[in-house]
């Protein structure tokens, strides 16, 4: 399991305990005895293969991920294996644990059971700031905008992160105004934006991190036509 670090810094210590924890509750998964290391256990990559005849490269994948508080399953053994550049949609009713399902992806929540991997390395164990660098990006369906900033604060607070270079951070801060249609509301504090306004700079600013994946939680609830 060296080769999930190799995505992200090195293991701490709070990692290796995540770790280990994390093979105990997987020990089905990737082989009876993996946890104790009486056999060698599987690698993501390989099992990847076995699940979906890829090795994980370009692929956001889970597998059996589950998740009960206290006596209530809220998520049970729910697999999904998603390639960079498509459209998927999660559709259910209410209460079908469609955004705990989020929460576990993105690092929110921590899974009872299961696999999520990203390019073929297990990522389970991460926090969550470590999956977003790795390119887990995700938009909550509850409002998120910096109501103590402008539009354009609020975008330019996540491109000082991603872009080092002034110049293409404020070439793509103007695109991303443009493509969302705020550019005439750059100046406008977040906390007067209308409904659908908020949204769209909500949007923008997901964007902004450059994902290689992107979770939406109910992307377009009140948003006007863009």
């Amino acid at each position: 399991m060296e080769a999930r670090f190799r995505a992200g810094k090195s293991s701490t210590k709070q990692d290796e305990q995540a770790e280990a924890q994390w093979r105990e509750n997987n020990g089905e998964i990737l082989g009876a005895d993996s946890a104790s290391g009486a056999q060698p256990p599987l690698t993501v990559s390989s099992y990847l293969s076995e699940v979906t005849g890829e090795d994980g490269q370009g692929m956001l994948s889970i597998h059996n991920l589950a998740k009960s508080y206290k006596a209530r399953r809220v998520v049970e053994d729910v697999s999904l294996h998603v390639k960079r550049g498509e459209a998927v949609g999660l559709l259910g009713p209410n209460g079908a644990g469609k955004t705990t399902v989020f929460y576990m992806i993105t690092g929110l929540v921590k899974p009872d059971k299961g696999i999520i991997s990203l390019d073929g390395y297990d990522v389970t164990p991460l926090p969550m700031y470590r999956r977003a660098r790795l390119g887990i990006g995700y938009l909550p369906q509850e409002a998120s905008i910096f109501r103590g900033l402008t539009v354009e604060e609020n975008i330019r607070a996540v491109l000082e992160i991603t872009q080092p270079d002034e110049t293409k951070r404020q070439e793509e801060l103007d695109a991303l105004l443009d493509e969302f249609r705020l550019t005439r509301l750059r100046q406008s504090p977040a906390i007067a934006l209308s409904g659908g306004e908020r949204r769209r700079c909500e949007i923008a600013r997901a964007l902004a991190g450059h994902p290689s994946f992107m979770l939406l939680d109910e992307p377009f609830a009140g948003i006007d036509p863009i």
